[in-house]
């Protein structure tokens, strides 16, 4: 028994060389044949070796006591201890109501925005009137965050635009982004008029991908433009959608600072404070580094969980996964 063990073994560490050997072969045969590819693939995976692999060394100050002068290397090892600092902080969980009521309501209605975008261009049959639409949406993508909520601050203030109009109906003016419970929908309905239209280019990229001759046995079967949107249009986008949610599920908790702190006033901090706004205030301008980079990383590891949890959820649905 045992030389016929041994013999097996012999044999399938033989198979498992030989398949070694021919992927090997494989990518070498490869390489000849897309030699200019490669290499234009090199200066992209140099950036991203040098601006994001590089630096996460740095996610050790999350368990040191991080001091300038002594780097990285040197500054005394503390364990968890500013992980235990955040979760006794009194603000730790309205941080985490805040972030989560964000992206939850951007899921809501942020991410069916451009998918509706995307269907209703596709049933319009005019070229021109088409790309006009398309045009005027993808502008606001190109608009950076900072004039943005410029726009806003003008427009929601006491004599902007939006208190004009109010006052148009018999309303009463006053600063909206002072009002926490305007916050959200100003925050919200911002973020998708400046996405919708460059988000859906993705659901217009599936679109072109569905086989017309489906719309036009539905046809023959009496279908009408409805039934076709619910029967073949969105089937045919649903393995891009459940992509691109999954990606949107695990980063609910990645709220881009930038824009908070732009539009929050101290009146709104309640409901305004999320957990990138507070990183940025206490590790970057409270110079509490390690404690910034601890929160930090325990956001990072919360939002791979949910990354994990949505792309397993995805495929156990019979749905496209990302891995």
């Amino acid at each position: 028994m045992n030389d016929k063990n041994k013999r097996r073994q012999a044999v399938s560490v033989k198979a498992e060389g030989r398949r070694a050997q021919g992927r090997g072969s494989y990518l070498a045969r490869d390489f000849k044949r897309n030699k200019l590819k490669y290499l234009m693939v090199i200066p992209i995976l140099i950036l991203l070796f040098l601006f994001c692999y590089r630096p996460m060394y740095g996610i050790l100050i999350a368990f040191k006591r991080y001091r300038p002068a002594l780097g990285v290397w040197d500054s005394p090892w503390v364990g968890f201890q500013y992980f235990e600092q955040f979760f006794r902080d009194p603000y730790c969980w309205r941080l985490f109501r805040n972030t989560l009521s964000i992206s939850g309501l951007s899921l809501l209605f942020g991410f069916p925005a451009p998918i509706l975008l995307a269907l209703l261009l596709n049933e319009v049959r005019s070229r021109k009137f088409k790309k006009v639409v398309q045009t005027v949406s993808y502008m606001p993508h190109f608009i950076s965050t900072v004039v943005v909520c410029g726009m806003i601050t003008t427009f929601c203030a006491s004599d902007g635009l939006f208190n004009n109009i109010i006052a148009a109906f018999g309303g009463t003016k006053s600063n909206l982004l002072l009002n926490k419970d305007l916050f959200y929908p100003i925050y919200i309905i911002s973020d998708i008029w400046k996405g919708i239209g460059w988000d859906s280019i993705i659901y217009l990229a599936a679109l072109s991908g569905i086989d017309q001759e489906q719309y036009e046995a539905a046809k023959i079967d009496g279908a009408n433009r409805l039934q076709q949107i619910f029967h073949i249009t969105l089937p045919g986008i649903l393995p891009t959608v459940s992509m691109l949610l999954i990606l949107r599920i695990g980063s609910l908790l990645s709220v881009g600072y930038e824009k908070i702190i732009l539009l929050y006033q101290p009146t709104t901090y309640e409901v305004a404070d999320v957990i990138s706004s507070y990183v940025y205030r206490r590790g970057l301008m409270g110079g509490e580094f390690s404690y910034g980079t601890a929160v930090g990383l325990f956001n990072s590891i919360v939002s791979i969980i949910l990354l994990l949890t949505a792309n397993k959820v995805s495929k156990k649905m019979g749905q496209s996964g990302l891995f």
